[in-house]
């Protein structure tokens, strides 16, 4: 049985818990077995995690190999020994591994409340290395542009110096504001962030991201990857009537292109 005890030897009383879970213990066991968990608090947390094995038990009995009966006969014999540990070491790694899925995804909803809304896709959707002229690639599904596409409220500016242009696009919503930004000019490699500065000089970055070597809505580049712009989507806390103006900043802290809001 898998626990704390794991991988030592283990007393006969530890052993029982399983068997006590499955109701198949006779009373004098059961009763002596009852006087044991009053003082053992890991038995005690054992039987919490295989509370309801019973029924368990007719969905595991027909285990390959087991010798066990098929599922539907009568449960009343006793299992043997070796049937009754698989089945608590199957229920409890089970149990184990629904415990570590729900704390993936709590991990994983935590991480997107701390983040903030975010996609950026090219406009092809796609998400591969660049390829070059004539890779076959499934278009996949682009939310971050079909957003973009759904706001009325945009704003555009073009840098320069950089030649980088972006199209920034204003949603309000009850929590501060959603964004998507339609990025053309950039060359790579970069990492990028979509930073909201308020009236009152308040800088929130809405987004993060990567550009690849080959860049995004280059006109003259090779591959149609290249030659689409980069939709980016993200969230920030001020509200749109608060913004002054948006920056398109890299990670060295350089301003690629300056949006008045």
């Amino acid at each position: 049985m898998s626990g704390p005890m794991q991988g030592h030897p283990v007393p006969s009383e530890h052993e029982t818990v399983g068997a006590y879970a499955l109701g198949i213990l006779d009373d004098a066991e059961a009763t002596a077995f009852e006087a044991h968990l009053a003082t053992c608090e890991w038995c005690a947390q054992q039987l919490d995690e295989l509370a309801g094995m019973e029924p368990m038990l007719a969905a595991l009995a027909d285990l390959p190999g087991s010798g066990s009966p098929a599922i539907g006969e009568s449960l009343s014999a006793k299992p043997s020994p070796r049937l009754v540990n698989k089945l608590v070491d199957e229920v409890a790694e089970r149990r184990a591994q629904k415990r570590r899925r729900s704390f993936y995804m709590v991990a994983a909803a935590a991480a997107l409340i701390v983040g903030g809304p975010f996609a950026a896709m090219a406009a092809s959707g796609g998400d591969s290395d660049g390829g070059g002229a004539g890779t076959n690639r499934t278009v996949a599904a682009n939310p971050a542009k079909d957003l973009f596409n759904n706001i009325d409220d945009k704003v555009t500016g073009t840098d320069s110096a950089s030649k980088v242009t972006a199209t920034v696009a204003l949603q309000k919503k009850a929590w501060g504001t959603e964004t998507v930004v339609e990025l053309g000019g950039v060359k790579g490699p970069l990492k990028c962030s979509l930073i909201f500065v308020s009236k009152d000089g308040e800088r929130e970055t809405a987004a993060s991201w990567s550009v690849p070597k080959w860049g995004y809505g280059i006109p003259d580049a090779k591959t149609e990857q290249a030659r689409n712009p980069l939709y980016v989507s993200g969230g920030v806390s001020m509200a749109p009537d608060d913004v002054d103006h948006i920056e398109v900043m890299d990670f060295d802290g350089n301003k690629l292109v300056e949006v008045d809001a």
